[in-house]
């Protein structure tokens, strides 16, 4: 696994406080176009991580409930913002304790969906070598947005993964709970479906969150872990594995694709809040 790690040059973009106070979308507008640019040729592979302020992003399936504006409602009045992704998956949580990471890279020769993921769960058990082994990959019934690609510790959810796949490029994504309580951000996403969906019976079953089966690696491994330190851990990473890793922000000739993006993905989260509304 470490291979494809090795043997490719990386570039590496740190957005872990510059993005802080800005909109998520943005981040989704920034992988867009980083699948762009790496599946035409256009960059090496990048391994970018960002982090933002307290939001909620909701997948195609959450603006259908039935009650959806009464749910967004209730996590603006918890302090957090809702938004609608630009691919599939359910709500997760975004706030200063969660760190995302996301690897991008031109698909150069068929890779499976599968393959794609597990360069993301090696390369956490890379950033976590004390408890690698412990790491384990299944859906963890019972957390929010539940998936195969689950990464949990003793039965704890603390890790989801998603893909995205456009312009030839690939975005696998990970949201890692770093600092916090793990289950006071289920207990969040619990009492949003509960507000969204009053009792009402629909055709898509959506997660019944048992807030206990999640946590934090604070939680799970060291109550000192803390974001940046984690973000420190996969530079060094990064590093050991191919010193020709280069630390390289967006350049001005890229910027008309991310502001491209930037408009599709805010106008596609815009009208989705307007059905919603309607």
């Amino acid at each position: 696994m470490n291979d494809f790690f090795r043997h490719t040059n990386w570039r590496f973009i740190d957005q872990s406080l510059s993005m802080m106070t800005r909109s998520p979308l943005e981040s989704f507008a920034m992988d867009d176009t980083l699948c762009h640019l790496t599946g035409h040729g256009q960059s090496l592979p990048v391994i970018r991580t960002w982090v933002h302020n307290e939001a909620v992003v909701l997948g195609i399936q959450d603006h259908r409930l039935p009650y959806i504006e009464d749910g967004m409602n209730l996590l603006r009045q918890a302090g957090y913002d809702p938004i609608v992704r630009n691919s599939g998956g359910l709500a997760v949580v975004l706030d200063p304790g969660v760190l995302n990471i996301s690897i991008v890279f031109g698909e150069t020769e068929p890779t499976s969906i599968d393959q794609a993921f597990s360069y993301m769960v090696g390369l956490v058990r890379g950033i976590f070598p004390e408890v690698a082994n412990e790491i384990e990959v299944y859906e963890i019934v019972g957390s929010y947005c539940p998936g195969t690609y689950d990464l949990s510790i003793g039965g704890r959810k603390f890790a989801g993964i998603s893909q995205r796949r456009m312009q030839n490029g690939i975005a696998v994504q990970i949201y890692l709970c770093i600092e916090g309580s793990g289950s006071a951000r289920a207990a969040l996403i619990r009492d949003f479906y509960s507000e969204s969906l009053q009792g009402e019976k629909t055709k898509f079953h959506y997660p019944v969150v048992v807030p206990e089966v999640m946590a934090s690696m604070q939680e799970l491994v060291n109550a000192d872990l803390t974001v940046a330190e984690v973000n420190m851990r996969i530079q060094r990473l990064l590093l050991e594995w191919n010193s020709a890793i280069q630390l390289l922000p967006l350049q001005e000739e890229e910027l008309s694709y991310y502001t491209h993006y930037l408009e599709r993905v805010f106008k596609r989260n815009a009208s989705l809040l307007k059905k919603e509304e309607n």
